[in-house]
């Protein structure tokens, strides 16, 4: 799986589905400190089946036996460092989230809100729910604003518990309006969208949930219009991949050849550069590890170009 793209001074958190033995006495570690399991109301019981489960099973990978019941992700900052996890619990049409980011010294970083949007974007991307809630202590204040800002609204409170939600049309919103104010946002052209919105209705999930992601969320320009430094649809670039200098090729499926650099808009890299500009530092976890990318120079627009064909 592979999460998400921002700009290198950003707050950044990567979702893993993988869980290993490492990973869960990490979180043995976490819930065993009162700070962070004050809020979380079944941190007991939490704990105690990762005890019987760490017991029990001697396997490296202990990914389903996290997944019973929901789907849990670990939560890695761009270093590669797991900081906490994210829960997604389905019901029919609606998902609920819970997340904890489990050392006290990754507080107040923004860590959680981070989280918080990756976690929407698995939600409605990739579970297609219609609708994500999340049950907050009344008194966790971070959090509670952490969620705010995020686009949810309270529905239900009580002097311990609220509650709050967000639909999927209402995200959807959000992430067009929060591009228009986002220095790190951005672009694409009309004709790509509508191309690549074709594409996606043909691409099997979950494979292609983060280039939806980042084309809804992107600023849609006219072809005539857009800057001459952003990577479009069979653009050529030059990059850095972790300072090393890669020239690529942006396009479809069919026209892909890692061995010619023609990266696919599908591969991880083909679907974090799109719509970047030169200059542009980006952060994109594949599988084991976060790739930090640059976009050093675009070398061919079709656009700039005139190749409004292509």
């Amino acid at each position: 799986m592979q999460p998400n793209v921002v700009k290198m001074s950003k707050p950044f958190i990567a979702l893993c589905p993988e869980i290993t033995r490492a990973n869960a006495l990490d979180l043995m570690d976490w819930l065993d400190d009162e700070g962070v399991t004050r809020y979380l109301s079944d941190s007991r019981h939490v704990a105690r089946h990762i005890e019987q489960v760490i017991g029990r099973v001697q396997l490296p990978v202990l990914t389903h036996l996290f997944n019973q019941g929901g789907r849990f992700f670990m939560a890695y900052d761009r270093h590669d460092k797991p900081v906490g996890f994210v829960r997604l619990v389905a019901n029919g049409a609606d998902c609920e989230i819970v997340l904890v980011i489990g050392q006290r010294d990754n507080w107040g970083r923004k860590l959680g809100a981070s989280a918080i949007r990756e976690g929407m974007k698995l939600a409605f991307f990739e579970m297609r729910a219609q609708q994500l809630t999340a049950r907050i202590h009344a008194e966790n204040v971070r959090s509670l604003k952490a969620f705010l800002r995020c686009g949810f609204v309270l529905q239900s409170e009580t002097p311990t518990l609220k509650s709050f939600s967000i639909s999927s049309q209402a995200y959807m919103r959000f992430l067009r309006e929060s591009a228009v104010d986002d220095p790190s946002g951005i672009y694409i052209t009309e004709i790509d969208k509508r191309r690549l919105g074709s594409l996606l209705a043909l691409e099997p999930e979950p494979a292609a949930f983060e280039l939806a992601h980042e084309i809804e969320r992107a600023i849609v320009v006219d072809a005539k219009q857009v800057a001459r430094d952003v990577v479009t649809m069979n653009s050529r670039a030059m990059l850095q991949l972790d300072g090393e200098a890669v020239e690529v090729a942006l396009v479809y499926p069919d026209d892909a050849d890692d061995s010619a650099g023609k990266l696919s808009i599908c591969s991880p890299i083909g679907t974090a550069i799109l719509g970047y500009r030169e200059g542009d530092f980006i952060d994109w976890r594949i599988p084991d590890r976060t790739r930090r990318i640059r976009i050093e120079k675009v070398l061919y627009q079709p656009e700039a170009a005139g190749d409004f064909h292509l």
